[in-house]
Formats: structure tokens, C-alpha cells, sequence
């Protein structure tokens, strides 16, 4: 990353577009220094983009981190730098829409790999380090749909869930380390999201959606203040994850359902 810099250093998974880029400007504007990583080339544009209008340093990883691989090259890559990461921002992941019978198996089983299995593994290789300095940030990218049952994207639904689950007893683990882990709670949002996912057809396809700026801006707020977590996206978004936590699960389901079953664009 050039010259030893003074500045923090935060590590982004997921940060070649949406919400990944925007959690990657929020921290460059505020004084961390960045080692991004997705799997596509556009991370590589990202980085030439930050440099561009932030005076920070900025290294890019084109990795595929739905593979053991690819995480184990980027934590190589991150201990390379010589520096301790002071924000871990496990942002990757991806959607795959559809009836359950009917969809890829390989896209979901990649969908667990990468939404579940880098969450876990490149937390595993680098927040040991961070606690042992007793010093550190860890985001979680989860969902307001970690919160009510999928149908329709069922398989997406659950890797939320469980990454939810993950970071909030990660953070009970780490009570009084000095190392916090917020969950991050987006809705639908203004992403490439629902056309990676195939549900563009579908109702909550079509809707309104939130601002991946604001929504990098409470995500990486709560994670600075060491919040629990945070529902980050606007009114309608927040007000629907506060209800998923008192609504019945069959309810949820049934509301799910009608705002994400495909329908050839029928209004």
C-alpha cells in the first residue's frame, strides 16, 4: 500500500458497487486508509474512483470470496500490508429470487458460500488480531430479511438470518474485548441487487428503494458508535424492520410472499 501511513485501516468485502462502495467511501472520508475486495473488475474502477477524490491509501483485491481460497488470499493479502485492520466490514453477498423448486442449486449453494461461509471464515482469520489489541470495529452486512421468513427467496433469506445470528453472538463473545460487531439491517435498496437475483419482476423488484449513501452512512455510524446493530434504510424500511420483530412468522411469511413472487410484472 505505498508509504507506511498513520491512518486506520479498514478492510471491505463487497465493494465494487452499492452498498460495499458506499461503506468504502464513508470510511476514506473518514480517515481510513482501505483494502477493498470483490470478485468482479469493477473493484479495481472503485479504487481508481476513491483515489481519485480522497486522499487515502487504497489497495484492491480481486477476489472471489465464495471460495476458501479467495478468502485465504485476501487475509494473506491484509497481513501483507503490516498493519493492524482497525474496521472489518463483511459486507459481500448476493441474492438468488425464485421458488425454492425451481431455482439453481449452484446458485444457491455459491449464495450460502459467500453470504455465510466468507462472513465466518475471514472473521475467524482476522479478529483474533484485533482482540488480542483489545482494539477494533467488525460490520456485518445483514437484512431486514434476517428477520421474517423468505419465501420466494428463501435461500437468501436463511444466509441473512444466520449471519445475523452470527454477528449478534460474536458480539456477546467479545464483550469487553474492546472489539465491537455491529449488524447492519438494510432494505430494499437502490443496488444491482434485484437484477443479480433475478427479481426484477417481482413487487418489491419494481418499489421504491432506498439510498445505498444513507444507508452506508448509518451502517458505518452504528458500527463507529459500537451499536449492536442498526436498520439503515428509510422510513418505510426501518418501520418494517421494527415491525418483523413482534409480527407472527406466518404473517411475515404470507406478506414476504406477496412482495417477492415473481409475476411477470403484473401491477
Amino acid at each position: 500500500m505505498g508509504t507506511v501511513s498513520k491512518r486506520p485501516l479498514a478492510v471491505i468485502t463487497g465493494a465494487s458497487s452499492g452498498i460495499g462502495l458506499e461503506l468504502a467511501k464513508q470510511c476514506a472520508a473518514n480517515g481510513f486508509d482501505l483494502i477493498i475486495c470483490a470478485e468482479d473488475a469493477g473493484i479495481q474502477t472503485a479504487a481508481a474512483q476513491l483515489q481519485s477524490q480522497l486522499a487515502v491509501q487504497i489497495q484492491a483485491c480481486q477476489l472471489d470470496l465464495a471460495t476458501r481460497e479467495g478468502v485465504e488470499q485476501l487475509a494473506t493479502e491484509v497481513r501483507s500490508a503490516g498493519r493492524p485492520v482497525d474496521a472489518l466490514l463483511l459486507n459481500a453477498g448476493v441474492g438468488v429470487g425464485g421458488a425454492f423448486l425451481e431455482t439453481s442449486l449452484e446458485a444457491e449453494l455459491k449464495m450460502v458460500e459467500l453470504n455465510c461461509n466468507h462472513t465466518i471464515h475471514l472473521a475467524k482469520r482476522l479478529v483474533p488480531d484485533m482482540v488480542a489489541r483489545r482494539s477494533g470495529r467488525v460490520l456485518v452486512t445483514a437484512s431486514i430479511a434476517s428477520t421474517t421468513p423468505s419465501p420466494y427467496h428463501t435461500v437468501y433469506g436463511a444466509t441473512k438470518a444466520f449471519v445475523m445470528s452470527f454477528a449478534e453472538g460474536l458480539r456477546a463473545e467479545l464483550a469487553d474485548t474492546g472489539v465491537t460487531v455491529t449488524a447492519l439491517q438494510p432494505g430494499p435498496t437502490d443496488t444491482n441487487f434485484f437484477e443479480r437475483a433475478h427479481m426484477t419482476e417481482t413487487p418489491i423488484g419494481r418499489g421504491e428503494k432506498d439510498d445505498p449513501a444513507e444507508v452506508a452512512k448509518r451502517g458505518f455510524e452504528a458500527m463507529m458508535d459500537g451499536k449492536d446493530s442498526v436498520l439503515a434504510g428509510g422510513v418505510k424500511s426501518r418501520m418494517q424492520g421494527l415491525a418483523n420483530e413482534v409480527l407472527p412468522e406466518t404473517f411475515k411469511a404470507k406478506q414476504s410472499a406477496k412482495q417477492a413472487k415473481p409475476d411477470g410484472g403484473a401491477r
